[in-house]
């Protein structure tokens, strides 16, 4: 079993994310390619102390990039949005 801060990578923050916080309750986190639903589910839990509902993750292609006759891509990565029950909060989102 990996560490939760293995699958965990960081936590998105935009305007969109921000927004989904405050209606959903959702909080929308960068995670490893190779984790799935349950890991995350636990990772998030045992990390922020905050009970789960539902995960749902997205796959990311990374954009083709080019620099004059140099074609490179840049690297896939998975998006999962967590959802929590009411009342639960991640404090270090607040502001």
């Amino acid at each position: 079993m990996k560490h939760p801060r293995e699958i965990i990578i960081s936590p998105l923050i935009t305007e969109k994310t921000s927004l989904q916080r405050e209606t959903t309750n959702s909080y929308s986190f960068k995670v490893s390619i190779n984790a799935n639903k349950i890991e995350i589910k636990s990772a998030i839990e045992k990390i922020f102390e905050v009970s789960v509902v539902r995960v749902n993750t997205i796959r990311q292609l990374g954009k083709v990039k080019r620099m004059g006759k140099y074609v490179g891509k840049r690297a896939d990565w998975k998006k999962a949005i967590v959802t929590l029950k009411p009342g639960n909060k991640i404090p270090d989102f607040e502001v």
